[in-house]
């Protein structure tokens, strides 16, 4: 990692802290950094509901300064509700959300310092609302970066995967933002009213799991703010970005196939190892890549009219992980960069695999299947990434080629083809494909779910004919995998997936499956398509200096993922450590400690046990003015046949007194789910 200190840059930057006027009266909290200079500069903005003035801030100091000293004023702002800014909290991209977010666009791009050309980016919720941004088309924003991000709300969210329940994140990202937006301003910047403005917007928290169960199909509430429903609306240029180990990359892929990849606002794609996390970080998987400086191109190409050779770049650059062994953590994947001209490319070729065996073979998985699965969101932690996969292709029904006698490379999304016979209305199929070493371990490639209810349609419940035989097809997330000599290619079938996926009430009956009528197909790539083609490189990964944050030792830290199994009782139980970040110091004294698990339990032969709890604690205190404040939230959700069953709580402290309390206790019925 190179450092660059302030003097390294071509501009000396200077930073405030600023109020930004919306349309309705309140004000939203930003800071910005802008380099020193005469001349009008355009607008970089990052606009996050996740607290510049603490959370964000370790990750905004390394690129925010950094983009400043090359020519840029660079902006963080909180969304409404959050953080400082004024105003209560809503819905995750709701129309109030996006509302803001044109309204501070246009006031950046009117500022006397400004050259009214404005670029967005942002990572997760950031990238997701610069492409919504986006696809309302605010005529001074001239371009984008969106990195892990998606396109589509519905089924590539943290809400569903094929129209079933995300058990492991709809319910953990709904407890992590009920503890995250239940956090109280800061009196550093708000003064004496951040008491009264703590106590308003508790009022009128909501938590989100309740709106997510409320729309289990594909409506109207998904729709808004899914730029899928209509790619041409975007105006701006779009360079999007993602990692195979992110759970959002298949948006990469859509883009790039779906915009334009010329014209006044144009498309590009690149997608590399990583995890959840921007590419420059460091964090595993790698390699890492100079991040900041192949968006400078992009910015410098469509904001400052320079030619930076970054639209002569392939539409869509990928990296092909070579086989590695299972691990839960990988410093630095093996593998290379291509380069594809046109997506669908030429280059690859949908090819089937028909499965072996006469069949019918019954697929009745144990529901404790899937607690390999790893975490939905990795984050570059040593726990995050499925481990051998051996003992969860035990709960599943494999099928396995023949040994390859020759290297397979495959890029895009894998698809199944799958003819099927349940014997009640309602089940999932999870599809997993794996790399078999010889010596027998099971590295997982790439998955994918069908809710079967949702076979027809993610925007319609259709219930299985019990009895009744039909074929279905869907696709696996998208992958670059290449599957050496020797090797096998393995799909791996189950009716359960715990805790990614919530089990249907009849799903321990599973379902039947006639091979000779189904397959694999893989997008096979043929290497060929790279010779003599330019390799594909990046620099080094460059980053403005740390803010100087201390990491205090934890002490004995719990495991970051526990597995216990209750033989006697047939019940498994996974508790997780998030490790978002934990606890930390910023250089102007204040503390934050941050405590979060969340459990997760199953009998294995009982889908209606599943059971998922989180709890958080945070702290934010300033020792040197006595301020202390602490949030504790705890969620749970069950389910009988008919109801999910959520229950949720929030206390907030002001040091040792209790000033509020509130719990909520729904039942919502299972319509899809």
């Amino acid at each position: 990692m190179n450092i660059r200190t302030p003097d390294q840059f071509p501009h000396r930057v200077v930073r405030e802290d600023v109020w930004i006027p919306m349309p309705s009266g309140e004000r939203l909290y930003a800071r910005m950094w802008r380099p020193v200079t005469d001349e009008p500069v355009p607008v970089l903005l990052e606009y996050l509901p996740y607290r510049l003035s603490d959370w964000t801030a370790p990750r905004d100091a390394q690129r925010h300064p950094w983009y400043a000293g090359h020519g840029y004023a660079s902006v963080r702002v909180d969304v409404r509700g959050h953080g400082n800014s004024e105003g209560m909290p809503g819905d995750e991209y709701d129309e109030q959300e996006l509302a803001d977010g044109e309204a501070v666009i246009a006031w950046l791009a009117a500022q006397p310092w400004s050259n009214g050309k404005v670029g967005m980016f942002g990572i997760s919720w950031g990238g997701f609302n610069s492409l919504q941004l986006a696809a309302r088309a605010p005529e001074a924003l001239k371009a984008i970066v969106t990195v892990c991000s998606t396109d589509d709300r519905y089924d590539n969210d943290v809400h569903y995967m094929g129209g079933s329940v995300l058990a492991v994140d709809m319910h953990a990202w709904a407890s992590t933002m009920l503890a995250f937006v239940s956090r109280p301003p800061d009196p550093a910047q708000v003064g004496d009213a951040w008491r009264d403005m703590w106590l308003r917007r508790m009022e009128k928290v909501e938590p989100f799991i309740h709106t997510w169960l409320d729309h289990q199909t594909r409506d109207a509430y998904w729709r808004h703010g899914s730029a899928c429903e209509d790619y041409p609306s975007i105006k701006a240029a779009v360079l999007a970005v993602g990692g195979w180990h992110d759970p959002y990359r298949d948006t990469v892929l859509r883009l790039v196939e779906n915009l334009p990849e010329a014209g006044d606002a144009p498309v590009r794609g690149l997608i590399g190892p990583w995890s959840h996390q921007y590419p420059d970080r460091g964090l595993p998987p790698g390699p890492a890549i100079g991040f900041l400086q192949e968006t400078l191109r992009w910015w410098d190409h469509w904001l400052k009219d320079q030619d930076t050779g970054v639209m002569d770049e392939p539409l869509l650059r990928s990296w092909i992980s070579e086989s590695h062994p299972p691990a839960t953590v990988y410093d630095r994947l093996p593998g290379r960069w291509v380069g594809d001209t046109a997506w669908p490319s030429p280059a690859v070729t949908m090819t089937s695999y028909e499965l072996p065996g006469s069949g019918p073979f019954l697929v009745r998985s144990p529901q404790h299947t899937g607690v390999d699965a790893g975490r939905f969101f990795p984050f570059g932690n040593d726990a995050d990434l499925p481990p051998d996969q051996r003992e969860e292709d035990g709960r599943s029904v494999c099928f396995d080629s023949a040994v390859l006698d020759g290297r397979v490379e495959v890029l895009g999304r894998p698809r199944v083809r799958l003819r099927v016979t349940s014997r009640v209305p309602r089940g999932q199929i999870i599809a997993r494909v794996c790399d078999v070493a010889p010596d027998g371990s099971s590295t997982l490639v790439t998955r994918g779910v069908l809710n079967l209810t949702a076979r027809h349609g993610r925007d319609k419940v259709v219930p299985w004919e019990p009895g009744a035989t039909e074929d279905v097809t869907f696709e696996l997330n998208g992958i670059g995998h290449a599957f050496p000599a020797g090797h096998r290619i393995r799909l791996a079938l189950s009716s359960a997936y715990w805790p990614w996926i919530w089990p249907q009430a009849d799903s321990a009956a599973g379902w039947e499956l006639d091979p000779a009528a189904s397959a694999l197909e893989l997008p096979v790539r043929d290497p060929a398509a790279d010779e003599g083609a330019p390799a594909i490189r990046f620099a080094e990964p460059e980053q403005a200096e740390p803010l100087g944050v201390r990491y205090p030792e934890a002490g004995d830290a719990r495991p970051e993922r526990l597995l216990v199994r209750d033989v006697a009782a047939g019940e498994w139980r996974l508790e997780v450590d998030p490790r978002y970040g934990g606890t930390r110091v910023y250089p102007d004294g204040l503390e934050f400690t941050e405590n979060a698990l969340e459990t997760y339990t199953v009998k294995e032969d009982d889908p209606l046990s599943a059971r998922a709890v989180s709890r958080w604690e945070v702290g934010l205190r300033r020792p040197e003015t006595g301020w202390s404040t602490r949030v504790e939230t705890r969620s749970e959700l069950g389910a009988d046949r008919d109801d999910f069953i959520a229950h949720n709580e929030v206390v907030c402290w002001e040091g040792e007194t209790e000033i509020f309390r509130r719990s909520w206790e729904r039942r919502i019925p299972r319509t899809a789910g």
